[in-house]
């Protein structure tokens, strides 16, 4: 467990958590061009290796279902025991985390502890999606850095990929966020990966009848056990979306439909009859998708903020001020 001296940790419990104050121009008269800075360097990160989109929004997701939006994702503990050490966390790529730590950088040299690691962590999700085809779309800034990382406090944080729509909905409502919300956020995995071990039970041992999963589509199926042999190295990983896994767009919804979501918990969305609605809605119509992704983010982004002195402006994203 990484603490930030006791006096930190006493002020955490004690302040209020919620969705603080933040607004989209937080940043207008102390760092201006904050959100161009970090737009370069995302964009330069890009350049280099697609895996920038999926791992930087990734990343977001899990930061802000873990202690909020505060970027104690980020925080590198001696001792292995900060949140990013947590199981569920150890596949976050690496590509993520330079993304944001590179973007920190070039705003310290612009605009030195001015701007947190979690309001960049914000704007580099939102650019990630944009660069990969998405609606443009404003983030809400103010947020500061957390002061408390713990590996302990991931477990069951975190939907896992067998879960049902009961329990997909029961862990979006903890964080104010709807089943609409909840939806629009899983079509992020039109851009996602995933490693083999995520899902082979729906290739291998579903049921003692049917060793595949039969809502998946055959063809499909076939792929996955191609792609997933058993004892597959386990680096190996699968795009989520087989059709356009470098576009954002709604292709992921059009996929579930035809019986080609990777998880349980992406093909539920299509074979539950109290969500198959909205999957069909966002798979014919992008644009109902994008407006519905666009408000999800931006609830995604209020939840449990830290304000005022519920934090700190990092100067390192990868460890508390001393």
């Amino acid at each position: 467990m990484i603490w930030k001296g006791f006096c930190s940790f006493i002020v955490l419990i004690l302040a209020t958590r919620g969705e603080g104050q933040l607004v989209e121009n937080f940043h207008s008269s102390t760092c201006p061009n904050v959100e161009a800075i970090v737009r370069q360097a995302v964009a330069t990160k890009l350049s280099q290796t697609f895996v920038t989109v999926p791992a930087t929004l990734r990343l977001f997701f899990h930061d802000c279902f873990v202690e909020g939006c505060d970027a104690s994702v980020l925080i590198a503990s001696p001792n292995n025991d900060a949140e990013k050490d947590a199981p569920d966390n150890l596949s976050l790529a690496g590509d993520g985390f330079d993304t944001v730590i590179k973007a920190k950088q070039a705003v310290e040299e612009q605009c030195p502890g001015v701007v947190s690691c979690a309001d960049i962590l914000t704007i580099a999700a939102r650019d990630v999606v944009v660069l990969a085809g998405g609606f443009p779309f404003a983030v809400e800034l103010g947020r500061r850095d957390g002061l408390v990382s713990q590996a302990s406090q991931v477990a069951g944080n975190l939907p896992e990929p067998n879960f049902d729509l009961n329990s997909l909905n029961a862990m979006f409502a903890k964080h104010n966020l709807s089943q609409l919300d909840m939806i629009a956020l899983s079509g992020a995995h039109t851009i996602g990966f995933s490693h083999c071990n995520r899902f082979a039970n729906r290739i291998y041992s579903f049921s003692s009848s049917s060793p595949v999963d039969p809502t998946l589509d055959s063809n499909y199926a076939q792929q996955l056990l191609l792609s997933c042999p058993q004892n597959v190295d386990p680096s190996i990983a699968i795009n989520m979306d087989p059709v356009t896994p470098q576009t954002f767009d709604n292709t992921y919804f059009q996929n579930l439909v035809r019986g080609k979501g990777l998880f349980t918990s992406d093909q539920v969305l299509f074979t539950d009859p109290d969500s198959q609605p909205t999957v069909n809605d966002f798979a014919r119509n992008p644009s109902v998708f994008n407006g519905a992704f666009v408000t999800a983010m931006r609830k995604l982004g209020r939840v449990d903020v830290k304000t005022g002195n519920q934090g700190e402006i990092r100067l390192d994203c990868t460890r508390f001020n001393s």
